[in-house]
């Protein structure tokens, strides 16, 4: 029971980043199919994109394990 609130908090803070991973890739994966010559472009961005979103899941890991 004492280890509740840290799963909560990881759980709870994977959503979000989650969610927002989805969301990146598939609107990447649509820019590329609507113009391929642009994923030498769009493929870095997504990835920079997808990096900042995945801090966000450490972080709620981090503060899972601080507790």
């Amino acid at each position: 029971m004492e280890n509740l609130p840290s799963g909560v908090a990881i759980g709870l803070g994977a959503i979000g980043p989650g969610i927002g991973i989805g969301l990146i890739g598939m609107k990447a994966v649509e820019a590329i199919g609507r113009n391929p010559e642009a994923s030498n472009k769009i493929l870095p961005i997504m990835l920079l994109g997808m990096a900042f979103t995945e801090a966000i899941a450490i972080y709620a890991l981090v503060i899972a394990f601080v507790k």
